[in-house]
């Protein structure tokens, strides 16, 4: 087979200030650079994607001798079904489908998408030549899944989350805050029941009561569904902590730099993650990271950062005083986690991805 004139890319719904949204973007570039023709399909177009994306039923079906399909999967949607019937040949993109009883509770369509996710991508399995996946942990649900030749390709991180400058106005507030005592913590990522930002509260809760009653929380991330919000709100005002913890939502990325820049540590709860890129993000900028150590963190974490054995608030608020107080253990947790970090560069998730591509080129002759 010769090369195909296009590489197309298939995501359920793509939107702004999102990893798998990020990625897919950047591997359009890649893909641009490599001399194919690219375009993003996606059921749902957010806002600020227009003229970017087209509609999923604007994909043209072309042969699998002139076009290839790379489907981003990290949630089920009917974008499965057109890619399933496509007759170009077939790559995932697996970024993990999160479980569904993590979510369900508070957000039940997420929960049945999940499910949907699950069965459609062992529906899938025996219909693509090979997968990539962020991390080793998705590689090995992949296998599970069926797919017979899969391959690491860590997300491709957005260039600007880990090169903006600082908003000089954001960080000035931020800093001008510290004047009255008190650290600042610091988590990145959907406000999402899976991503447990309710007990990065807990932890803060008790890290007040027994280090430092002045410390501060800040959870960046666009909300997924008002009621996981809505109630972490009222949480946060039961325990009187509306003052100490700021939801500022999603962000563009001189104001997520400012935050970085202003953050004494980076502390994570989640029950899954697939890989994290806020935790690279966070030590690319010299951010100490706590985490919890399940799912992917483990190996995204590695050596350049604290990683916990559940997240007892009291376990996470005394790893965190180590961490701030110790000396010499924030720098020494900096410095690991620079290392750490260069393992994830976008070169090295760039490299990666063409690696990927090449060797399909060359399987498929």
């Amino acid at each position: 087979m010769t090369s195909p004139e296009r590489i197309d890319q298939v995501i359920p719904a793509i939107v702004e200030h999102d990893g798998v949204s990020n990625h897919t973007f950047a591997a359009q570039r890649l893909l641009v650079e490599m001399g194919f023709e690219s375009e993003i399909f996606a059921r749902i177009v957010g806002p600020g994607c227009a003229g970017r994306v087209r509609p999923i039923d604007e994909l043209p079906d072309l042969g699998e001798k002139r076009q290839w399909l790379l489907y981003q999967s990290s949630i089920g949607s009917p974008a499965a079904e057109v890619f399933a019937r496509h007759s170009g040949r077939k790559l995932i993109d697996y970024h993990n489908i999160t479980p569904a009883e993590l979510v369900e509770r508070w957000i039940p369509p997420l929960g049945e998408e999940a499910r949907l996710g699950r069965r459609q991508l062992a529906e899938l399995a025996p219909l693509v030549v090979a997968g990539f996946a962020d991390s080793a942990y998705n590689a090995t649900e992949l296998g599970h899944a069926g797919v017979a030749r899969t391959r690491v390709v860590p997300v491709l991180v957005e260039t600007a989350n880990v090169e903006a400058a600082p908003d000089p106005e954001v960080l000035a507030r931020l800093v001008a805050a510290k004047g009255g005592g008190g650290s600042d913590w610091l988590f990145v990522g959907q406000l999402a029941p899976h991503k447990a930002q309710h007990d990065v509260v807990k932890a803060l809760a008790c890290y007040r009561a027994a280090y430092d009653p002045a410390v501060r929380l800040h959870l960046v991330g666009r909300e997924m569904g008002s009621a996981y919000r809505d109630a972490l709100q009222r949480y946060v005002a039961s325990l009187g902590l509306a003052a100490a913890v700021d939801l500022p939502g999603s962000v563009p990325a001189a104001v997520l730099a400012a935050y970085y820049a202003a953050a004494d540590v980076f502390v994570c709860c989640s029950d899954h993650e697939g890989f994290c890129a806020p935790v690279v993000e966070a030590m690319h900028r010299r951010v100490p990271v706590v985490a919890n150590d399940v799912a992917a963190l483990p190996e995204t974490v590695g050596e350049g950062g604290l990683l916990l054995d559940g997240k007892d608030p009291v376990l996470v608020a005394a790893a965190v005083h180590e961490v701030l107080t110790t000396p010499g253990a924030r720098e020494a947790l900096v410095e690991a986690g620079q290392s750490q970090a260069a393992r994830y560069s976008l070169e090295a998730a760039r490299a990666a991805f063409r690696d990927g591509i090449r060797e399909e080129l060359a399987v498929a002759g």
